[in-house]
C-alpha cells in the first residue's frame, strides 16, 4: 500500500473540494446533495469560477514543473533559474551574489544552491575577467533548452492542452 505524506493528502482533499464546488456552481440551482456542507453551513457564496480556474492553473503549472525538472527545483533555486533565463534574454550575466540577492537568500546557501545546478548540468559558473573577485553564473545551452521547453509546457496548459504549432 502505497504511503501518501501530509502534504499530498491536503493537495488531494484540496484538488477534490474544488472539483465538487465546480460541479455544484454548474447551472443555476445546484443539487442539494454537490452542495460544500461547510460552506452552505456558513452562507458563503462558492468561489467565482474564473478564480477556480485560476487555481487550477496554477496548480498544474506547480506539477509541470515538478515533473520536468524534478521536487529540488523550487522557491529561491527557482527564483535563480528564472533570474538566469531572463539576463540570458537580455544578453545579460549576472553574479553568485546577484543571484542570492534575488533569490532571497544568504550568499552561502545561494553558492549551494547554485552548485546544485550546475551538478545537474544547467548553470555554469565562471571567475569574472574584470573583477577577479566575482563569480559569473550563466544558463547552459542544456539549461536554457529545459527552460524554455518548460514555458512551451505551460503555454500548451494555458490553451487548454493544445499541441504547439509547428
Amino acid at each position: 500500500m502505497q504511503q501518501f505524506s501530509n502534504q499530498e493528502i491536503a493537495e488531494l482533499k484540496s484538488r477534490v473540494d474544488q472539483i465538487h464546488e465546480l460541479l455544484a456552481s454548474r447551472g443555476d440551482d445546484p443539487p442539494a446533495m454537490l452542495a460544500h456542507p461547510a460552506r452552505a453551513r456558513r452562507g458563503e457564496a462558492p468561489p467565482h469560477p474564473a478564480l477556480l480556474d485560476q487555481l487550477s492553473f496554477s496548480i498544474e503549472v506547480r506539477r509541470i514543473r515538478r515533473s520536468h525538472f524534478g521536487a529540488d527545483m523550487s522557491g529561491p533555486v527557482w527564483d535563480m533559474m528564472l533570474d538566469l533565463m531572463l539576463a540570458r534574454a537580455k544578453g545579460r550575466v549576472l553574479g553568485a551574489s546577484d543571484l542570492a540577492t534575488g533569490a532571497g537568500v544568504p550568499l552561502s546557501s545561494g553558492l549551494r544552491m547554485i552548485a546544485a545546478l550546475e551538478s545537474h548540468g544547467l548553470v555554469e559558473r565562471e571567475i569574472d575577467e574584470r573583477d577577479r573577485r566575482r563569480t559569473l553564473v550563466r544558463l547552459t545551452g542544456a539549461g536554457a533548452e529545459r527552460m524554455a521547453s518548460y514555458f512551451e509546457r505551460i503555454d500548451a496548459a494555458r490553451r487548454g492542452g493544445q499541441p504547439l504549432a509547428a
